[in-house]
């Protein structure tokens, strides 16, 4: 029971291999990668909500809707009239030293600027009105 392995000469020498072998390497290159997978942190986009905490005070009255409308030629709508920069900062100001918080209605078109859109949640905000809704949504559906 004789198995012949290689040609048939056993004298001969044997042929010198002219491929490289790269088994070691495509092994030394998946440990890096290994490596390099679990060093690197894991990248997180998240936004921060400040989400309220603990259980909402009962209240009889109705909160004041401030509906502000955004057309397709970037005039802002204050209550259905037309205002400018300044006025909106102004009404937003007065709205925020009101005693019940309003509750402000977004509604711009979905030809408008982003940037305007923006500029106006960045100003709620920082007027301190947080009771803020994005209203007509669907437009955007396709």
């Amino acid at each position: 029971m004789a198995m012949s392995v290689g040609p048939g000469d056993s004298s001969s020498e044997d042929e010198v291999m002219m491929d490289m072998n790269t088994t070691p390497l495509i092994d030394v290159m998946l440990v890096l990668l290994v490596m390099l997978i679990i060093t690197i942190p894991i990248q997180l986009h998240a936004v921060n909500l400040e989400l309220p905490v603990g259980k909402p005070p009962q209240t009889d009255q109705k909160p004041f809707i401030i509906k502000i409308d955004i057309d397709r030629v970037n005039t802002v709508y204050w209550q259905g009239l037309p205002v400018n920069g300044q006025q909106l900062e102004l009404n937003l100001q007065s709205a925020s030293k009101m005693d019940l918080p309003p509750e402000i209605h977004i509604r711009p078109d979905k030809d408008s600027k982003y940037e305007l859109f923006a500029h106006l949640m960045a100003t709620t905000k920082r007027m301190g009105l947080t009771k803020v809704a994005v209203i007509g949504s669907e437009q955007f559906v396709r």
